[in-house]
């Protein structure tokens, strides 16, 4: 059998960018079948994960301004899907935290995006489902100093 050459293939932002992009889209009507944005969703998932979160460090966690998301955790909190309570060390501060309502939406909310995977991953087998979530979750866990061009 021939070996290809590594270099034949398209670099990674110009494979995951596009697929990003998919899978964006592809969620967005889960998400709204349950009333939430994006952002909404990843505030939700953030505090599944992370209990008791400062709104700072909730923010630096998603990636979003710690002012951009306060319209979203009003909503979130108008709706009963967390809670924000003055920080006991820090009274500037709020933490924030899931209700059981904002629990029982996160999790239909990942139920029906694992679904749509597995749909998506059909054709992928376990094997290199069990490698491609392993490879895809070490690249997600490292710094942009070890993303970005060696100098």
């Amino acid at each position: 059998m021939a070996q290809q050459n590594p270099d034949a293939r398209p670099d990674l932002a110009a494979l995951m960018v596009p697929l990003g992009r998919s899978l964006i889209r592809a969620e967005l009507p889960l998400l709204e079948a349950h009333g939430l944005s994006m952002w909404a969703y990843a505030v939700l998932t953030a505090l599944k994960d992370n209990e008791a979160s400062s709104q700072a460090s909730l923010a630096s966690s998603i990636g979003a301004d710690r002012t951009r998301i306060i319209a979203v955790l009003d909503d979130l909190q108008d709706r009963k899907l967390i809670n924000r309570q003055p920080d006991p060390t820090d009274r500037r501060s709020n933490l924030l935290s899931l209700t059981a309502g904002g629990r029982k939406t996160v999790t239909a909310v990942q139920k029906a995006i694992r679904e749509n995977e597995r749909r998506i991953l059909a054709g992928v087998s376990p094997a290199d489902r069990v490698v491609f979530f392993r490879v895809l979750s070490h690249l997600a866990g490292l710094d942009d100093s070890e993303i970005g061009p060696s100098r």
